[in-house]
């Protein structure tokens, strides 16, 4: 079912718009790489910003966001009598339960789990990636007593996840598309990664458009039920998942993931909570004031990127907040959406050039160590050097990264199949850096800088991106092939 949020001013809500241009010019300012800010109070979107190339109708990897889904459908399988939260979770995988287990392993909850106070202090399956994720859950042995300590967990979540997959006979996303998505209007095009062994990623994979986490988001700030009166998630159930259940001061990476948690979602400064995703996946929640925020971003790699997140709404928006709807502001509105239409991807500093002197553009380079990544390259660039291609042998075969020079150039990550914006600029009279932002089913960063010396390419490979990608990573020095035809 298509069911949009009606669009309106700020000011009608009670937010200047002024306040909304001072917290995307702080996120700015601070070089916070977003992807888009939506805000919605009273049920109705008053603003909607993308950063180029994003746009509406784009699904994004939504990683720990995917926690406060399978929540939800945990809190379902309990309103249908499926399962009871101080039910052990042993009893739902006894396949998995080793012979003379663990008395803590025996002794763990559902509501352990939702809690994020499992008996293990860290996510099972990365300890044990050739197992099966959800079995790595319950061979693992436990460290501590169950439901006394808080500890990030991603593999409660994804057995949480596998437990609604088996009682339901669905998918989760399935299951909550029958529940309640559907009837939100939730993109019929979002999904959830699998792992390897088919179950839903249910701790990290949910791709999805911003507005469906806004739709999701506005489903829970309206304490699960629809205009119409509909039950859309168990009332009961998500009271307890949106009230501090767990204390985390004692592992907290920001001041507001010291807050709290509850059932899969966060708690924050302003007795507010949030869905919480690696990278700047957020939807932030002020219940009293009856406003969300919903963000995309890639912060893996720029010092307290998520905090400042959280300091630019509560900063500039919180305070601005009115009961009564404002006068509507003209200039400030414009003002407000010339910022929305000028906002784009960030391309990499450096020198632009219209030539290369030969040493890139007319050269085929054969890396000398045993590279993983590619085993020769060599670039070409349009003659107006706004654009350029890198050109790599792997596999037996050549690939090609388009970037922009001076911009960011949209493309497929070659390999891998996966959306990214690459840019590239020379950083120095011989070297040339290209960076490339992932931003498919992996969200992260490559980072390739060449460097040119008495006739040999050096190369610096950095990643930044979670589980894959690993080959670029480390030196490589390269020795002129062979001379290209110019064409």
């Amino acid at each position: 079912m298509e069911k949009n949020i009606p669009a309106v001013s700020p000011e009608s809500v009670g937010i200047p718009s002024q306040a909304v241009t001072d917290m995307i010019e702080e996120l700015e300012k601070n070089h916070v790489p977003m992807h888009s800010l939506m805000l919605a109070r009273h049920n109705k979107l008053v603003t909607s910003a993308f950063w180029r190339p994003f746009g509406p109708g784009q699904l994004h990897r939504l990683f720990s966001v995917s926690k406060s889904f399978v929540s939800i459908a945990v809190g379902w399988l309990e309103e249908d009598g499926l399962i009871r939260l101080d039910d052990p979770i042993a009893q739902y995988f006894p396949e998995y339960l080793p012979e003379n287990a663990d008395q803590w392993l025996k002794a763990m909850t559902i509501r352990d789990m939702l809690a994020m106070q499992t008996c293990h202090t860290a996510t099972t399956y990365k300890i044990h990636p050739d197992q099966n994720w959800v079995e790595s859950f319950f061979v693992t042995p436990p460290s501590h007593c169950p439901g006394t300590t808080f500890n990030y967990d991603t593999s409660s979540p994804h057995t949480l996840g596998a437990l609604v997959e088996k009682l339901t006979r669905m998918p989760v996303l399935d299951y909550l598309r029958s529940k309640f998505l559907d009837e939100i209007g939730f993109s019929p095009r979002a999904y959830m990664i699998c792992d390897p062994f088919g179950t839903s990623m249910g701790g990290s994979g949910l791709m999805a458009e911003p507005l469906d986490l806004m739709k999701f988001a506005l489903a829970v700030l309206n304490k699960g039920r629809a205009e119409d009166g509909q039950i859309l998630i168990p009332e009961k159930y998500l009271n307890q998942a949106c009230s501090c259940q767990s204390s985390t001061q004692h592992v907290r990476s920001t001041i507001d993931e010291g807050q709290g948690y509850g059932y899969q979602f966060w708690m924050t400064r302003h007795n507010g909570f949030c869905c919480n995703g690696m990278g700047g996946q957020f939807a932030i929640f002020l219940p009293k004031e009856d406003i969300v925020c919903v963000t995309t971003a890639d912060t893996q790699e720029v010092n307290a990127g998520n905090q400042t997140i959280f300091n630019a709404f509560f900063d500039h928006i919180l305070p601005a907040l009115k009961e009564m709807p404002l006068a509507e502001d003209k200039k400030a509105r414009d003002q407000l959406e010339k910022k929305i239409h000028s906002l784009v991807i960030r391309p990499v500093n450096g020198e632009l050039r219209t030539d290369c002197d030969g040493f890139l553009g007319k050269t085929v380079y054969r890396v000398t160590e045993n590279s993983k990544a590619f085993q020769k390259f060599f670039f070409e660039f349009s003659d107006s050097f706004r654009e350029g291609s890198f050109h790599f042998y792997r596999d037996s075969s050549w690939h090609v990264l388009h970037f922009g020079l001076g911009e960011v150039r949209e493309d497929v990550f070659p390999i891998y199949d996966d959306r990214c914006v690459t840019s590239a600029a020379w950083t120095s009279e011989d070297s040339l850096y290209l960076r490339c932002s992932l931003i498919g089913e992996s969200v992260g960063t490559i980072h390739l800088q060449f460097t040119y010396k008495d006739g040999w390419m050096y190369l610096a490979m950095r990643k930044k991106e979670e589980t894959m990608f690993q080959e670029f990573s480390g030196y490589l020095s390269a020795v002129a092939e062979v001379k290209r035809n110019a064409s």
